[in-house]
């Protein structure tokens, strides 16, 4: 059997060795990455200020 990426668990499901995980920590991984890319979208109000002094 194989251990999940994540969090070193055995891995019982031929789905979760073949994603390499197991569904809570792959809802959890998914869960941080929109995190991860929400936060990268996000501007700041100095961003929007100096943005429009230079422009």
């Amino acid at each position: 059997m194989r251990l999940c990426e994540r969090c070193n668990r055995l891995l019982k499901s031929q789905k979760s060795m073949g994603a390499g995980m197991g569904p809570v920590c792959k809802k959890k991984a998914a869960e941080e990455a929109a995190q991860a890319e929400f936060e990268r979208n996000q501007v700041t109000i100095f961003e929007v200020l100096y943005d429009k002094e230079a422009g």
